[in-house]
């Protein structure tokens, strides 16, 4: 791994480094985003799909890090439910993804941005619309 993309998170340890890559930051996003109540699930990109279709699940799908010298910079693509507060939910998914990732990594996030890429209906609700 290149060590340009690690984030050192020790400050004035005598004990050694403690350094964090930006996939953990990923996973740790992407769990925290879908577990606020609203969000649907989490627009990854082909090879994502492709992967959980195997069987294994990525926590970081829908994601993105980006490090520059102004901090960090996370995207959220979320699917979210039909019939909740887009801007509420919004909120709640910035300011738990930031929670998470301060108590686990110490970490400041300069901007989490949230792309709503689509709106799931509820097969419940579609149901229902279908027999009216």
């Amino acid at each position: 791994m290149d060590e340009r993309q690690l984030l050192n998170v020790t400050e004035g340890s005598t004990l050694g480094n403690v350094e964090i890559a930006p996939e953990v930051i990923e996973v740790i996003a992407g769990i925290a985003v879908s577990e606020v109540a609203g969000v649907a699930s989490m627009r990854g990109n082909f090879a994502t799909g492709v992967v959980e279709r195997l069987g294994k699940k990525s926590h970081g799908k829908g994601v993105k890090v980006e490090l520059d010298q102004d901090g960090i910079l996370i995207d959220a693509y979320v699917v979210m439910d039909y019939g909740i507060s887009i801007p509420d939910t919004a909120q709640k998914i910035q300011d738990n993804t930031r929670q998470a990732l301060k108590n686990m990594t110490a970490l400041e996030i300069k901007e989490i941005n949230v792309h709503v890429v689509g709106v799931q209906m509820d097969s419940k609700e579609e149901a229902e619309i279908e027999e009216e």
